[in-house]
């Protein structure tokens, strides 16, 4: 497939682009596309803006003159690849492989061979590069990875990272083709940095027949744009690029340029881009294709410093430019990648490198100076948390030049444990913050690193602003009030979405509804658990933008909590009637992988009849990623440690359009639906949960509800549905002008009594929160179809931070008088509903279901009780 005959620009658009260019003007696509044809005299001028831009970023960041390179070994793990791009000789079959007399994959010892003889020779970067998911094609692949005891590549892949690093000391770079968002979890804590070229945005060229990435369902824009999100979502330090002259079309290449600039705003997490010119290759389909120039290869370099600008890493392939050096320099790069005395470049076997004193001449004749990095960046390493695992800091460090971050010269890799870090469950902290928080408050209202840990704020208004539109419904509420008091499950989604936005008495009538069906399937009774909630780390990095909780270790507000000090505070609990303890912390980048085992079983050794709720999916993710187990393995395990259940939160709205404006770097929705259906499935029954009232509409809630009623029909695993309305007061999101201050009233009646309607009969139990609600609040929620309170809690520390003003703990007889101020009965219930044994009862109303040293707070009334 060749790219579309554009007609040349016309001298007044190239003049028009190229002034703009001189005088730092942001460019459109269009003009991007016309600068991208400059040649000759106006490639100079072009080039000349971009690398006055180049040169400022150098300047910025301390290494003026200075172009960089990294000395690596190139491991291709595999040849195989489910992939068919019409362009490529590193992928084979598995019948050419048997000729040669190789395997499927590289054996460990291969692998460590070449990796070895790299470290001998002052190579300190492991380049993997491998196909994408070849067992998916080829049973040849599948019988390897189950004949050595691997789940699939990625696992094959991880283990051998871990052995590179313990037995050589090189850094791996990691090239495995299309990751999910579980996937970068697993091999973020094996690997300083990971990469995927983009290639192109011209979706043409994939799905039409013919085109170069035609049968390539790994090459689909849309999927790769996905990974690099994902990748700047979980804070991984990422390699990308274009690849050009495959059959784009200049305004095609200038939109994938324009692409990566948008993730690198969104994510800041692209730490260097390729720029790549395509070389046909014999015995491919693209043949005959013509190489790309090099002056289009220099066109498209200077473009890309223009877009990405000075903070950018631009890196071309020193053995792709035919010796014409000085031509890409002074296009804008200031990176020559990856360059190896060992191995050939697997992917360009006919294009040698070039030796590394021959490149460093090369590079003084344009007036720099040639300087050898690590495979992460030095702007990544001094970044710190989270961008590097601490597991990997050992083996940086070992090769990093402490002032600058670049690799130190005389340094040579040696073999280093890979390891969870020495400080392990440490006491560390503001670890009163559980009763502080309600007498002294917190120290400030948002973290120290707010104007970074949470993405670009410009453009998250931006990609908020489409969800929050509100939509028209012009459904009869009427004809949808009588359909839900006849029978709630034939209500359609358009008539859901009536009554979610009914106000006055057309939602008086929903609420009436929604009791009806609360006292036909739940009876009267107003439940209540007497429970202690035990955050035991707000240490986190994830950067959900509506949390005020999470704290970077150096907050003043941070603390965590050693295995004693969680093991005591379950035995006040259950010295004082609890039945349950409710454990949750941030993703702290230290805790062990083993940390999540350690805490359930720390709480059954010391109180054995303790039921141990703990651990949100995101945490199960967390643990199974640090663990190298699957999601299965990782809650077999935890069960058998002690886990009992697992809270259904982490879920806000099940939603990714809402769910990637809230969090930079949670769990999608499908990686969260997979946990619970997972944990339901081993026995392990959850809570679910949504929080609203920030940057969702209705439809996001009825999509939600849907949701949790379809995996309920299917596992039968919840235990209750919980509202959480959106604590807007120290919330990152509203902060910042995106958020909404909240649901209204309205909004919370609405989704307390379609929750009841649209759950039915699948989930009987639906709960309000008295922490972000109050009294009153929490009152009409139980007029409204709510039949449970939640928990005493004894410690609340997550809304409180937030800005709740209802307090950390709520006794056994305030959450009664709230039951009655409905006019309602109550009783204890356990975890899963259950009936509370009378030891319990008897233990729980002694104290009242509070600890005795807990101080009265005042409630929304400013009263104390």
């Amino acid at each position: 497939m060749t790219a579309p005959h554009p007609s040349r620009p016309t001298e007044s658009a190239m003049r028009r682009a190229l002034r703009r260019a001189r005088d730092g003007v942001a460019l459109d696509v269009t003009e991007a596309a016309v600068l991208l044809q400059a040649r000759g005299d106006d490639l100079k001028d072009l080039s000349a803006s971009a690398a006055r831009v180049r040169d400022a970023g150098l300047e910025a960041v301390g290494r003026p003159g200075v172009l960089t390179y990294s000395k690596k070994v190139f491991i291709p793990l595999t040849r195989l690849c489910r992939d068919t791009c019409h362009y490529c000789t590193f992928v084979t079959v598995p019948g050419k492989l048997r000729r040669e007399g190789r395997g499927m994959f590289m054996s460990p010892d291969e692998i460590l061979e070449v990796a070895r003889e790299g470290a001998a020779l002052g190579c300190k970067e492991a380049l993997f590069t491998l196909g994408d998911k070849p067992e998916d094609r080829w049973p040849e692949a599948r019988e390897w990875l189950d004949a050595h005891g691997y789940d699939d590549t990625l696992a094959y892949v991880r283990a051998m990272a871990i052995r590179v690093l313990e037995e050589t000391g090189l850094l791996p770079h990691l090239n495995p083709g299309v990751l999910s968002w579980s996937d970068l979890q697993r091999l973020k804590p094996v690997a300083p940095s990971l990469g995927m070229m983009l290639e192109t945005t011209a979706t043409r060229l994939w799905s039409e027949k013919g085109g170069p990435h035609h049968g390539s369902p790994d090459k689909e824009p849309a999927v790769r744009l996905r990974v690099l999100e994902d990748a700047g979502r979980s804070n991984v330090p990422f390699t990308s690029g274009v690849l050009i002259g495959i059959g784009e079309s200049y305004e095609e290449r200038a939109d994938s340029l324009f692409q990566l600039r948008r993730v690198q705003r969104a994510y800041h997490g692209l730490q260097e881009v390729i720029v790549q010119n395509f070389r046909a290759k014999p015995d491919t389909a693209m043949r005959a294709m013509p190489d790309a120039e090099l002056e289009e290869l220099a066109a498209c370099v200077a473009v890309a410093r223009l877009l990405l600008g000075p903070e950018a890493r631009i890196q071309a392939p020193p053995n792709l430019v035919d010796r014409e050096y000085g031509l890409i320099i002074g296009a804008g790069i200031d990176d020559w990648g990856g360059v190896s005395p060992l191995t050939p470049d697997h992917v360009n076997p006919e294009r040698p490198w070039p030796h590394i004193d021959e490149l460093a001449a090369h590079t003084a004749e344009s007036g720099y100076e040639l300087r050898e990095r690590l495979t992460i960046y030095p702007e990544f390493l001094q970044r710190g948390e989270p961008w590097l695992d601490p597991r990997l800091l050992p083996h940086v460090r070992a090769l990093a030049d402490p002032e600058t971050g670049l690799a130190r010269p005389d340094a040579r890799p040696e073999g280093l444990p890979w390891q969870e870090p020495d400080e392990g469950f440490t006491a560390s902290g503001r670890t009163d913050l559980h009763t502080a928080i309600d007498t002294e408050g917190r120290t400030g209202d948002r973290r120290g690193d707010f104007d970074a840990v949470y993405g670009d704020w410009a453009a998250l208004r931006e990609q908020a602003a489409p969800g929050m539109v509100p939509q028209r419904i012009d459904t009869d509420v009427r004809q949808a009030l009588a359909v839900a008091a006849d029978d709630p499950t034939r209500l359609t989604d358009d008539e859901a979405l009536a009554l979610l936005h009914a106000d006055g008495p057309a939602l008086d009538a929903v609420c009436r509804v929604a009791d009806d069906i609360r006292k036909s399937v739940v009876g009267e009774d107003v439940t209540y658990i007497v429970t202690r909630n035990i955050n035991f780390t707000n240490v986190c990095y994830t950067g959900c933008r509506f949390c005020a909780f999470a704290q970077r270790r150096t907050d003043a507000d941070a603390y965590t909590l050693s295995l004693d000090q969680v093991a005591d505070r379950a035995q006040q609990a259950w010295d004082v009637g609890a039945v349950e303890v409710c454990m949750q912390g941030g993703i702290h980048p230290d805790l062990p992988g083993t940390a999540y085992f350690d805490i359930a079983r720390a709480v059954k050794e010391r109180v054995p009849g303790m039921h141990v709720h703990a651990f949100s999916p995101m945490e199960v993710v967390n643990g199974a990623a640090r663990t190298g187990l699957s999601v299965r393995e990782w809650l077999t395990a935890a069960k058998e440690a002690g886990l009992d259940t697992i809270p259904g939160t982490a879920a806000e709205i099940l939603d990714d359009e809402v769910r990637w404006v809230l969090t930079k770097g949670k769990l999608p929705a499908a990686d969260w639906i997979d946990v619970v259906t997972t944990a339901h499935e081993l026995g392990i029954r959850s809570s679910s949960t949504m929080m609203y009232g920030h940057v969702d509409q209705p439809r996001h809630w009825l999509g939600h509800f849907r949701t949790l009623a379809e995996i309920q029909q299917r596992t039968g695993g919840f235990t209750e549905f919980v509202t959480l309305p959106f604590i807007h007061t120290n919330a990152p999101v509203y902060l910042a002008g995106i958020a909404r201050p909240g649901p209204t009233a309205r909004d919370n009646r609405a989704v307390t009594a379609m929750a009841r309607i649209l759950l039915h009969p699948h989930i009987p139990n639906i709960q309000t929160s008295w922490v972000k609600l109050g009294a009153e609040g929490a009152a009409e929620m139980l007029r409204s179809g709510a039949n449970d309170l939640g928990g005493t809690l004894m410690e609340e520390t997550i809304s409180r931070m937030a800005g709740s003003r209802y307090g950390s703990y709520r006794s056994i007889r305030d959450l009664e008088a709230i039951a009655e101020a409905a006019g309602r009965p109550h009783r204890p219930r356990t975890t899963t509903y259950g009936e509370v044994p009378p030891e319990r009862m008897t233990a729980a109303r002694a104290s009242d279901g509070h600890l005795p040293e807990l101080l009265p707070v005042l409630d929304g009334a400013g009263g104390a009780h």
